[in-house]
């Protein structure tokens, strides 16, 4: 293991990638492909974390001058030998990300554009003393590139100089050079994104508009584009007059498996490393996303779980992809959930589809306006994907694997609690129904709010994770009574207890055993969760924290039903 390449997680840059050791998945086809399929201007959509900004770092090391083709020996593309002949290294490249350009306020956020603008501009100082250019166009580089020290910062661009900056760069190296330009523009939405969050989408939108308008729409210095987002945004406009302009979406067949994994490609990896007995494992929590008409892994996962492995061979599976970013767009489509909604999401999540139109045309504006936007956003972002097209042009929609199953889950759960807890006389009567053991009002009050959250039944057949569901709902609900020890999961008698609550100024304890029961006999489950609380003694760790009451209870419950039977000590 020791003499395996390395595993590159958050590594994006191509030439660190081929140098230093590292795994690379193959994605150089992309190269041919681009060029097989011309279009002045490309845009590519993914969700986040599918190798998008690699893929276009990868295009820069191709094409520019001074190309290390060593980079690329033994891949897909130097098989190729017309296209590396014609393309390899014979393009000036102006790369940028903007995946850095957002922040809280509008002048922040220009003069995080100002300074990408900037950085990239001083890859090329030989401009600034270029023979083949003006003393004007010099003069115009040195703008570009200059920080404005009055300032002390990198905003010393006006508005029309920001909106021309990249046009003006394109203009200088085509000069000096007299060979056109490719552009690459990743995460190009990501301004957009913040500016909508934080209120200044409007300013942020007509700035974007500019820049983007100048520079490729007209620009007689520009070979081709490629930009890479997690949205269209074509609805209003950012790429006005763009009739040349090729958007390859998730749903698109074109270069479908050039961004994430095939399921060859994994098995290849873990092959390599001699994880080949994992593959249903990555496969059942990582697969399941359909670009195009191609099945594909979520690359960020798989690297991730593989060096997992590496360091812990039994090693579970955990949830990488989302734990990137934050889960905000579920806890919006659920807070706009119908009843309807609601019965369509249970099915989600028990691994069944729903039928959905898709825009693919949203703005950021419109993301949460609707219910119906955000399915689409969930489509277009990744948390949901497609299993086809009905003929009335419907999606079928359904939840790609158990990792983002997972953040589903839990999004419910918290969901639920915050919801329940506007009522805090309710669950104050509901716990104390716990602490005065009972039992009929707490299981009226159960039923009560299971009725009113999303039930999860798993039609894998795990009856472990509906058990954890029925455990979370109930755990965030007994939580709110500050005073109480509530300790889940704990190590008593035995066994592990699912739930232990200590009341210290009453010295009351209370042992809670949840079961699913698989066939709906809530009362024989019931009794099997008390049995199960004896033979292994869970009340035994409230003894010894000097407890004087303990109330068992067994509780078992069935989709959106339950029953709770009481015994005392």
């Amino acid at each position: 293991m020791q003499n395996k390449a390395k595993l590159p997680i958050g590594i994006e840059n191509f030439e660190e990638i081929r140098t230093e050791g590292f795994y690379y998945v193959d994605k150089t086809g992309l190269i041919k492909e681009l060029l097989d399929n011309w279009g002045k201007v490309n845009l590519f959509t993914r969700p986040r974390r599918f190798g998008k900004s690699l893929n276009m770092n990868m295009l820069q090391y191709f094409f520019e001058y001074g190309c290390d083709a060593s980079l690329f020996q033994g891949l897909a593309i130097s098989r190729e030998h017309d296209y590396c002949k014609r393309y390899m290294g014979s393009f000036p490249v102006i790369s940028i990300t903007l995946k850095g350009a957002g922040a809280g306020d509008y002048g922040t956020a220009r003069d995080m554009l100002c300074s990408v603008v900037r950085h990239e501009a001083m890859r090329f100082p030989f401009l600034s003393s270029s023979s083949k250019l003006s003393c004007e166009e010099k003069n115009q580089y040195r703008k570009l590139a200059e920080t404005d020290a009055a300032k002390g910062h990198q905003s010393g661009l006006t508005d029309e100089a920001l909106i021309n900056s990249l046009y003006v760069l394109c203009a200088l190296l085509h000069k000096h050079y007299g060979q056109k330009v490719i552009l690459l523009i990743d995460e190009y939405d990501v301004p957009l994104d913040k500016a909508q969050q934080f209120g200044y989408y409007d300013e942020m939108l007509l700035l974007l508009r500019s820049l983007f308008a100048q520079a490729l729409k007209s620009n007689g210095s520009l070979y081709f584009a490629v930009l890479t987002g997690c949205l269209r945004i074509a609805r209003e406009s950012i790429f006005t007059g763009l009739n040349n302009m090729n958007v390859f979406s998730i749903t698109d067949v074109f270069c479908c498996t050039q961004f994430g994994f095939t399921a060859e490609e994994v098995r290849t990896l873990l092959a390599y490393y001699g994880f080949e007995k994992s593959f249903e494992t990555v496969r059942e929590w990582y697969d399941g996303y359909r670009f195009g008409d191609a099945e594909i892994y979520c690359p960020w996962d798989v690297i991730n779980y593989a060096r997992l492995l590496r360091s812990e061979p039994d090693a579970s599976p955990r949830a990488f992809w989302v734990n990137t970013s934050g889960n905000d767009i579920i806890r919006h489509f659920l807070e706009k959930a119908t009843q309807g909604t609601k019965r369509e999401l249970e099915a989600l999540v028990d691994g069944g589809c729903t039928l959905r139109g898709i825009d693919q045309n949203l703005t950021y504006r419109d993301l949460y306006k609707s219910i119906d936007n955000l399915w689409s956003v969930l489509f277009m972002t990744g948390y949901l994907t497609q299993r086809g097209k009905t003929a009335e042009g419907l999606y079928r929609l359904t939840i790609p694997n158990q990792e983002i199953r997972q953040v589903f889950v839990q999004q419910i759960l918290e969901w639920f609690c915050d919801e329940a807890g506007r009522d805090g006389s309710a669950l104050d009567d509901f716990c104390e129904a716990f602490l005065q053991a009972d039992r009929e009002t707490a299981e009226r009050m159960l039923n009560m709010y299971l009725s009113k959250t999303i039930s999860i039944r798993d039609t894998g057949g795990r009856s472990g994770r509906r058990e954890s569901f029925y455990h979370g709902v109930l755990l965030g609900l007994l939580s709110h009574r500050e005073e109480w020890a509530v300790i889940s999961n704990a190590e008593s008698g035995d066994g592990y207890s699912d739930i232990l609550i200590e009341d210290e100024s009453r010295a009351v304890g209370m042992v809670i055993e949840l079961k699913y029961s698989e066939d709906g006999d809530l009362e024989k489950s019931c009794r099997e969760a008390l049995r199960q609380i004896e033979q292994l003694k869970y009340e035994t760790r409230l003894w010894q924290d000097g407890m004087e009451t303990i109330f068992k209870y067994g509780i078992a419950c069935h989709k959106k039903r339950c029953q709770i039977l009481l015994q005392r000590d």
